[in-house]
């Protein structure tokens, strides 16, 4: 029965300091749900018995067939500690990895978390993942040690053997948490010290160097989980149990006479008891004692279980009585120990007890969100909390505050939306009914059965006397046309009827929210604001007191929308609210045309977008989605709306070729999302393509040794048998190309000559513009609008000191003589301007480059100031698709060394000057191309550009269209699109001339196994082209952790390969890692002697980079050259068989 009416809820509700908002976190399998299902029952929304068989808060029915969480669900709990009442709003969030962008949805919402640890597999990598991504969140970890039963029942350790592994754990786990801690320490102090440097004008000889890291003077006590602290608990959640060392403190302080206080402090730890002196004294292990711990705590949890399962009756009932439980003789007389054991210790050491008094003691209610939380959450990107309007500013102290007046503005973040069948929404569901309801239905019942007694009496009667008198007969067919004329009222019933289902089919969405300040109330109206809103530029539009029921204008990434219905998230349940006050988790109904995935919302115009969650998680697992009948295309493309809008890690994209395209984080997310689109959202049958895995290409150094490890070189050539290589690098003519790389090009018009050379980057630099894709972002816009001399951007000191050090990384990373200067003359970076390839402009007469925000900004003038967008869309173009496989290139920098613009060239810049509104436009249509073929990672081919260009007197018609001078185009089209696709030819060009090599995604695999299923991994892994990093053995446990990398392209199925092979007993957690080159070359052929007589004369012998290269360009329907067998004819002898 359950014990808290939701009247008692909301009571509780407007009470801010009793609330604790948490979440549940751990890796996969560590007891999350079944620890979720122990706290429930305590509020008696599900029985103790069925607490850990039922897991509750997985409602669907492939996470009940699965065994694993997927996606984060809350429910809200109350809770009596001596005469204080607590609201506990509990988020229970998966493990695996695939879904760990739930995770973050769940993380943001709260202000402290339950991390739970298994006893026996100790820190996985996910724990340290969520651990990660609490410390980010800034939200105050609690411990759980789950499991603990598996010590005794499976590792049949004794207790002074598990109190050792026990305090290795939590050692392994300080670990985890101390790295994070120095880390922002540093870096902390690495941001004061650059400061200082700004600040201090004195001269370098006075400097003198502090080599102390500021680690010693900052107190981190508190990050650490200790027994004595009170943030750890020991328990078994599928037995019930769970303790904190105070509960035994106090037990104890009776028994021996020692105060609580003092065993607090040496119930763990190195302390043993002198039972003479009654004394706790150090030093356990010197002397060969018992610890406190073991003595006190962990002998007595041994002793019961070992006489439960060996059902001693008499030991068993001695601990009973002296415990004084009172046990059922049900439990006592059941066929399984186990339901024994859980009766008698879910009684003794009640968990939720154990776990919910620690998470009220040691989490923060939403009173005390730390002002750091609180900045972070307001400051956008680059953006620093100073540099916000003071209208924004002072919304902190609402944040602080977390006030439900009236007055303070409302504030809310929506981490997620869910959908909900309609059935399940309060306002659907059956209600029971009154006494006066059921005697009025009665009564109709009643009537109805009367009215149809008549009718069939009447019938007889008529039947029986057709000859009767008229009226009678008259009266007879009047009560037909009656009965006739209520048959068309029928058939609307069933239309409405049809209409109702059809909108109890739709899917309706609820979003995942809490409330930072104010108080949310139903029909209210308030602004939603998208990522991208900036408070500054609106404020100018709007007063800060307007509200959302005012008419405003037009706000970029603002609009005002209602809330229709509050909900109060119950698990599988939804209750209605009326209001919700600040501080609390709720779900609204209503937003789903509004929010796509997560948006705040406030009534406050000032209200800043809170920063984006941050997930571990990369989707890069595609496949192409189609229906089997294209009769249900409407439906499938309505069905992937909703499903992108349900799940926060999940990409739809439509890419140029008219495919669907489903990204996802991993194989069992998209299992989950398919099953979803089939099932839920489209409920139509879908055919689904093979992965489409994605690819980079690349350039590396020319290789020494040849593929038989000979020096290049050194031995004789022989007569190339197959012209394979030539043939591909077979150049056309008008392209010259030197012994060195340098590719020489002119325009068609013979207007513009270009000379490019590609080269390498190193590894390093290629890693450097990865991770600092959002800054270079940042700096494309602050160079947009330098250029556009547009004063938006007030560009911050720290963005600046961040764009400097980026600079200074890249300088010390491009040395050496072929890099000279090369930072300076970078002129962009592609594809998509912020990628990993690099355009030089070493040239003379040209000075723009990528630094101007930092004060050098050069106003270009001459001949190259009109062309230069051109060239640099271009190597947009030409990074965005390669010629191996129109894959995006990566690690490849082009230096343009030479570009000449005739006489010519000259006259039509100078006219371009005139007439510079239509080429802008020329242009930007141009720009448009590049970003329409970028959104979907493929180009159109260069021979189709070339076809484009050469489209004869077609284009320069078109140009006259719009405006009337001739020198603006020739036959060959607008001069700024011959560059354009001149530029990107140039590219191609000068990577075909180096050695060109594929880049593979790769993750990173992380295998636990025991000892005797080790071969088998091994095996598994080598036959998918894995590489075994580093294998180590679990101390205290025969688990060992393998380390290791595995190409996405043969990742499918190896998670179930593994099992299969291990039956069971090793499972893998793939996340991805890096891109990494395959070494062989996609183009070899056997050329010397050696490599014939190694590979024979055909070298058929598999190719790994060319058997991707081939699938690839098959699936994008480009040319694929392998040989077919046309003819095939069987072999037949002439003479005949005697």
């Amino acid at each position: 029965m359950v014990l808290t009416s939701v009247g008692k809820m909301v009571g509780l509700q407007k009470k801010a300091s009793g609330i604790r908002n948490i979440c549940i976190l751990a890796h996969v399998d560590h007891g999350k749900t079944t620890l979720a299902d122990c706290l429930i029952s305590s509020n008696g929304i599900i029985s103790s018995r069925l607490a850990g068989k039922l897991r509750y808060l997985d409602s669907r029915e492939d996470e009940q067939v699965r065994g694993i969480t997927m996606k984060s669900s809350a429910i809200s709990l109350h809770f009596v500690k001596g005469d204080q009442e607590y609201l506990i709003n509990l988020i229970d969030s998966p493990g695996h990895v695939d879904f760990s962008s739930e995770v973050s949805t769940a993380v943001r919402l709260c202000d402290g978390c339950i991390i739970v640890v298994d006893a026996v597999e100790g820190v996985c990598p996910q724990t340290q993942a969520v651990l990660r991504q609490a410390w980010l969140e800034n939200i105050r970890p609690v411990l759980v040690i789950n499991k603990i039963d598996r010590l005794i029942v499976e590792l049949k350790l004794t207790p002074q053997e598990a109190y050792l592994h026990l305090k290795n754990i939590l050692e392994q786990i300080n670990a985890v948490t101390g790295t994070l801690f120095t880390s922002k320490v540093l870096e902390e102090r690495a941001e004061k010290e650059t400061e200082s440097e700004t600040l201090s004008d004195a001269s370098p000889g006075d400097q003198i160097y502090d080599w102390s890291t500021g680690l010693e003077d900052t107190d981190d006590s508190h990050l650490y989980f200790s027994p004595e602290h009170g943030n750890v608990v020991f328990a078994s959640a599928i037995d019930g149990w769970g303790f904190g060392i105070e509960h035994f403190a106090k037990l104890y302080s009776q028994k021996i006479g020692i105060k609580p206080a003092v065993l607090l402090k040496t119930l763990w730890g190195d302390y043993y008891l002198n039972a003479k002196a009654k004394k706790i004294m150090k030093g356990d292990q010197s002397k060969g004692k018992k610890p406190l711990f073991v003595q006190l705590v962990l002998d007595n949890i041994w002793s019961l279980y070992e006489a439960v399962m060996k059902r001693d009756k008499e030991k068993i009932e001695k601990i009973v009585t002296s415990l004084g439980l009172r046990i059922g003789a049900r439990e006592s007389r059941h066929a399984d120990p186990k339901v024994h054991l859980n009766a008698i210790c879910s009684q003794w050491l009640p968990i939720s007890d154990a776990i919910l008094s620690m998470v009220c003691n040691k989490i923060p209610s939403p009173l005390d969100i730390p002002a750091e939380r609180v900045e972070k959450l307001m400051c956008v990107g680059a953006r620093t909390f100073d540099s916000l309007p003071p209208e924004t500013q002072e919304l902190k102290s609402a944040f602080m505050k977390c006030s439900s007046e009236g007055t303070a503005p409302v504030i809310v973040f929506v981490s997620k939306m869910f959908p909900v069948d309609a059935k399940a929404l309060p306002q659907n569901k059956p209600r029971p009914l009154t006494q006066e309801e059921i005697a009025h239905r009665r009564e109709l019942a009643k009537r109805r059965h009367a009215e149809k007694l008549a009718a069939s009496q009447g019938k007889e009667l008529s039947e029986k006397s057709p000859s009767e008198s008229s009226p009678e007969v008259t009266g007879s067919t009047g009560d037909t046309k009656g009965e006739e004329q209520q048959l068309p009222g029928e058939g609307d019933n069933v239309t409405s009827k049809a209409v109702k289902q059809e909108a109890d089919n739709k899917e309706h969405f609820i979003a995942f929210a809490r409330v930072f300040s104010g108080v949310v109330k139903r029909g209210q109206k308030i602004y939603v604001l998208g990522p991208k809103y900036d408070p500054a530029e609106s404020l100018h539009k709007l007063s800060s007191q307007c509200s959302a029921t005012d008419g405003l204008p037009a706000v970029p990434h603002m609009t005002c929308c209602t809330l229709e219905n509050l909900y109060l998230l119950m698990g599988r349940e939804l209750e209605d609210l009326e209001e919700v006050p600040a501080g609390n988790v709720l779900g609204i109904g209503g937003l789903q045309d509004f929010v796509l995935k997560s948006a705040t919302l406030s009534t406050s115009p000032a209200c800043p977008p809170f920063t984006p969650l941050n997930f571990e998680a990369t989707p890069i697992v595609r496949v192409a989605v189609e229906p089997k009948h294209p009769s249900d295309m409407p439906q499938l493309v309505r069905g992937m709306k909703l499903l992108n809008q349900a799940d926060p890690c999940v990409q739809v994209l439509i890419q140029e070729t008219g495919e669907h395209v489903l990204v996802t984080a991993g194989e069992v997310h998209l299992q989950r999302c398919l099953d979803d689109l089939k099932e839920r959202f489209a409920k139509v049958q879908i055919s689904v393509s093979a992965p489409i895995i994605p690819f980079r290409e690349t350039i590396t150094r020319p290789p020494k040794v040849d593929m038989v490890n000979e020096e290049i070189g050194k031995q004789q050539k022989v007569a190339v048998i197959h012209q394979t290589k030539e043939d591909q690098n077979k150049i056309p003519e008008g392209i010259q190309v030197d012994s060195d790389g340098l590719v020489t090009i002119n325009t068609p018009n013979k207007q513009a000559t270009l000379s490019v050379r590609a080269m390498p980057l190193p590894e390093e630099v290629t890693r450097l513009l990865e991770e600092n894709s959002d800054l270079i972002r940042t700096m494309e816009q602050l160079n947009t609008s330098l250029n556009e001399e547009k004063k938006t951007h007030e560009i911050n000191q720290k963005t600046l000191d961040r764009i400097k050090e980026f600079k200074e990384k890249l300088e010390k990373n491009l040395q050496g003589r072929k890099w000279r200067n090369a930072v300076d003359q970078i002129w962009s970076f592609g594809p998509r301007k912020c990628g990993p390839n690099i355009l030089l402009h070493n040239f003379e007469g040209y000075k723009r480059s990528v630094w101007q925000c930092l004060g050098n900004s050069v106003k270009e003038v001459g001949k190259y100031r009109d062309f230069d967008n051109s060239i640099v869309s271009g190597f947009q173009l030409a990074t965005l698709s390669g010629p191996m496989c129109e894959e995006p290139l990566m690690g490849v920098c082009f230096s343009v060394e030479k570009w000449e613009i005739s006489k010519a060239g000259d006259s039509l810049s100078n006219s371009r000057q005139d007439s510079g509104e239509f080429d802008t436009t020329e242009h930007q249509q141009n720009e448009d191309n590049t970003l329409e073929s970028s959104c979907t990672g493929e180009g159109p081919s260069a021979n189709e550009h070339q076809d484009r260009n050469q489209s004869g007197p077609d284009s320069p018609e078109k140009v006259n269209k719009h405006k009337g001078e001739l020198p603006l185009a020739d036959c060959y089209g607008p001069f700024s699109g011959q560059l354009i696709a001149t530029m990107k030819e140039a590219c191609r060009y000068a990577l075909q001339a180096k050695p060109q090599r594929l880049m593979a995604a790769m993750y990173t695999c992380e295998i636990m196994a025991t000892a005797e299923v080790l071969g088998r991994v091994y095996a598994v892994l080598s036959k998918r082209e894995g590489r075994v990093l580093q294998e180590e053995m679990k101390e205290g446990t025969d688990v060992f952790i393998i380390k290791a990398v595995l190409p996405v392209a043969e990742s499918f199925g190896f998670a179930d390969e593994i099992r299969k092979r291990t039956s069971g007993l090793a499972s893998p957690q793939l996340v991805f890692s890096h891109w990494e080159i395959i070494s062989s070359d996609p183009f070899w052929v056997p050329t010397t002697e050696e490599e014939y007589l190694h590979f024979g004369e055909k070298a058929d012998s598999e190719n790994q980079a060319r058997k991707y290269m081939n699938a690839v360009r098959k699936r994008k329907g480009l040319y694929v050259e392998e040989k077919i067998v046309e003819h095939a004819e069987k072999q037949r002898t002439l003479s005949r068989n005697k």
